[in-house]
């Protein structure tokens, strides 16, 4: 998308005005020292891998949160039968670099897998992210089956009681979510608690019984150990399942965080929207699952 016709719609506007208070022109934010540890990495202007590689070095290091010997699960979105440039899944080079990167810090066996919405083979191989997943070592797992699932309770849940949950998500060591940015016609937004819609059975049910209080309730049950949302191309409208390149502009940004609350918050920043108008980020905070309120947070901001 040309920047001129970009910024001709609403949405482009307040993207561009979202942006600008968030970043804020600084290479880092203040008040990030040696004595207060990062609470959030918002990397703006680089390529994927960069942009990752540079925020795992401001939250002290992918191998704070990966052991040598332990098995990983990395869970992007690849729900649709769609090409990178469409923005409808995870940037495929954002995914396989997190892949190799997680290996080099001594993971065991790095799985990648998504319950999809389109065919689940067309999806894994249309996206990309097979091909830079098995490229990095990593192995892709399919989705598609029932019997890959395993009822759990969720005590703390409103909703969300008990759910099917993929049995990687109860069995590896460490937990890495990578959602898209993007819009949702249903939700407002995918961002990462959304995207953990991809790892239980009955999507359906979410959507008949108060869809984001059982979004929030489900990371209850399990959070991620670290949620990285890939804003590097963004869809701005049509979603989730993207229809055209004319929807994504090229944002180059990438959040990361042990808070999936607190990474969904920054993500609406740089969708022109607060944390406050999408639904299930302040029932989470409500439920005190994470924070939204991101002037209470040490954020580290970097401009490459």
């Amino acid at each position: 998308m040309e920047r001129r016709d970009f910024l001709r719609t609403g949405v482009g506007l307040s993207l561009l005005t979202g942006v600008a208070p968030f970043w804020g022109g600084l290479d880092t934010l203040v008040a990030n020292n040696n004595t207060q540890k990062t609470d959030l990495a918002a990397v703006r202007g680089g390529e994927p891998e960069e942009m990752f590689d540079k925020a795992m070095e401001a939250l002290g290091g992918l191998d704070k949160f990966i052991s040598k010997g332990q098995s990983v699960l990395v869970k992007p979105n690849i729900g649709w039968d769609a090409p990178p440039e469409r923005a409808a899944n995870t940037n495929p080079k954002l995914v396989g670099h997190i892949v190799k990167r997680c290996y080099e810090v001594g993971a065991s066996e790095v799985n990648v897998f998504d319950k999809t919405c389109n065919k689940w083979d067309r999806c894994y191989s249309n996206s990309q992210i097979e091909k830079y997943v098995k490229q990095a070592g990593g192995t892709m797992v399919p989705g598609n089956t029932e019997s890959y699932y395993k009822e759990v309770k969720v005590p703390a849940g409103k909703s969300l009681k008990s759910v099917k949950v993929h049995n990687l998500v109860q069995s590896s060591d460490v937990f890495i979510n990578v959602p898209v940015l993007k819009h949702h016609a249903s939700t407002k937004l995918s961002l990462g608690m959304k995207n953990l819609m991809g790892v239980i059975w009955d999507r359906k049910f979410y959507h008949s019984n108060d869809l984001h209080q059982c979004i929030a309730d489900f990371i209850s049950f399990r959070k991620p150990d670290l949620t990285i949302i890939d804003g590097y191309n963004m869809m701005t409208k049509n979603g989730p399942r993207g229809v055209s390149t004319a929807d994504v502009v090229n944002l180059k940004a990438l959040i990361a965080s042990t808070d999936i609350v607190a990474t969904d918050a920054a993500a609406t920043k740089m969708f022109g929207l607060e944390p406050d108008d999408v639904g299930h980020i302040k029932i989470a905070h409500q439920m005190g699952l994470g924070n939204k309120n991101l002037q209470e947070l040490n954020i580290h901001r970097i401009k490459i």
